[in-house]
């Protein structure tokens, strides 16, 4: 049946069939974001192919490029749900650029003063944390498959997004894994957890992070977990200059992804088209 508004059950409906399609809880999340955002521009109107195009357009004015393609795709995916593919809209085209923008770029000498900074106030855990994603090129949702029991074989399964891939840890970085287990009495289980034993999320370090970039000298645009892990894609392939090797390492389905997190800088663009040569 065909939902003439974005009630509270058509969206518990939506929800339900991410879930039988195996989305991962955080895309979940996100999608129910993008809809309620959409069903509270509606304010309680019908749905219309003029009011999803306005949509877009409110999206456009205060949104940028890849969100607002993002919440589109959110939003064309619920109303295909329903049968509604006439009130579907186009996502905006994007010009890719041949470079990454280093503005929002972590370099590893800024990772460096981050990790120095967080040795600096005592702050073990976010010191530790750093080193895991940025040395292993994990996702934040997956320090959760950090438990001591595999750390002390070399080696972590992870299952993620309907796959799942071994991820070896450095032989550095088992070393301090395990210094700081024992340190903080953690015998099994998690390394990461909090006082009261749950498993840390996202927010918890995502603040952390903020907080540490402040007293680093780093710029907040730069400091997340996801830079972390690009760092380690452009330090991996830097090393090796085998994209289909990291590929697998970081778990893409496609080097067009992995091709993203490789990307030359602004600065080192413009260094290659300098060395050309070709103006007298």
């Amino acid at each position: 049946m065909k939902p003439e508004k974005v009630s509270e059950d058509a969206i518990v409906l939506f929800i339900r069939q991410l879930q039988k399609e195996e989305k991962s809880e955080l895309t979940i999340q996100k999608y129910m974001r993008d809809i309620r955002r959409f069903q509270v521009f509606l304010a309680g109107n019908e749905i219309r192919k003029d009011l999803v195009i306005a949509y877009k357009k409110y999206l456009k004015d205060n949104f940028a490029v890849t969100s607002v393609n993002s919440m589109i795709a959110a939003v064309n995916k619920f109303l295909q749900f329903f049968g509604l593919n006439d009130f579907c809209v186009k996502q905006l085209k994007v010009q890719k650029k041949p470079y990454r923008s280093s503005e929002k770029e972590l370099n590893k000498e800024e990772y460096i003063r981050l990790l120095n900074t967080a040795k600096s106030i005592n702050n073990e855990r976010m010191f530790v944390i750093l080193q895991t994603i940025a040395s292993t090129g994990i996702r934040i949702s997956e320090l959760k498959y950090f438990k001591i029991e595999d750390i002390k074989q070399g080696e972590i399964t992870v299952s993620s997004k309907n796959k799942t891939r071994i991820i070896l840890i450095p032989k550095k970085l088992k070393k301090v894994l395990i210094l700081f287990s024992k340190k903080y009495g953690i015998k099994s289980g998690e390394v990461f957890i909090t006082k009261g034993g749950k498993s840390l999320n996202r927010s918890n370090i995502w603040a952390d992070m903020k907080k540490l970039c402040q007293k680093a000298g780093v710029s907040k645009e730069k400091v997340f977990p996801h830079n972390l892990r690009k760092l380690f894609a452009r330090c991996f392939y830097e090393l090796k200059k085998d994209i289909a090797k990291l590929a697998d390492v970081l778990g893409h389905s496609s080097i067009n992804t992995t091709r993203i997190y490789i990307m030359t800088s602004g600065y080192e663009h413009q260094r290659d088209i300098d060395k050309l040569g070709l103006i007298l």
